[in-house]
């Protein structure tokens, strides 16, 4: 389907010589003199090589048709991860690779939402947020408040974030899934 380069959004699937790329940004210039751009930077699917394009802001770009669905996450499979379509049932192995840094975010029966190409998934969108568990921290000292001081925490999927000084080993807390910071204490 094609597109002009001005409504590229991160996110989208470009298909450019035969090959799939994934948007991480996109941006629009418009200088007082001359021609108005978009510069648009992505990274191939197949290698995870990253490149910068500048197109015309009216230049007709392939975005490739990418059907995007919710899917669950069960277990992992060796290198894969293994979905499910709460649908259909049917499930979709995905590479380590298309997850990437995510994966430590993953928790069966997470509803995640997969971009599939021709039967492969191509990128995948983890909820904003999740809730975990404080497996480590230093102890709170008393007196201590909720300052602009944090203080370094181990999670229980192993990942580490940075927490305020009065959560506790033990405490349940909501973490941003994009960066790993934390948002608060759960209130569950």
């Amino acid at each position: 389907m094609k597109v002009i380069a001005s409504s590229v959004r991160k996110g989208n699937i470009l298909e450019i010589d035969g090959q799939l790329y994934n948007v991480l940004s996109a941006e629009s210039f418009f200088p007082g003199k001359g021609t108005p751009t978009t510069q648009v930077e992505m990274r191939r699917l197949s290698d995870g090589v990253k490149t910068v394009q500048r197109y015309k802001t009216t230049e007709q770009v392939e975005r490739a048709y990418v059907e995007d669905r919710e899917h669950t996450y069960l277990y992992q499979d060796g290198n894969d991860y293994v979905f499910m379509n709460p649908e259909t049932f049917d499930q979709i192995h995905v590479p380590a690779d298309v997850i990437g840094d995510q994966a430590v975010y993953l928790q069966e029966g997470m509803a995640c939402q997969l971009s599939i190409f021709e039967g492969a998934a191509v990128s995948i969108e983890l909820p904003q947020r999740v809730t975990l568990e404080v497996v480590e921290t230093e102890p709170t000292v008393k007196g201590q408040t909720a300052s602009s001081s944090y203080k370094p925490a181990i999670l229980s999927n192993g990942a580490r974030t940075m927490v305020p000084p009065h959560i506790a080993t033990g405490t349940r807390i909501v973490v941003m899934t994009a960066d790993g910071s934390y948002v608060e204490r759960a209130k569950d």
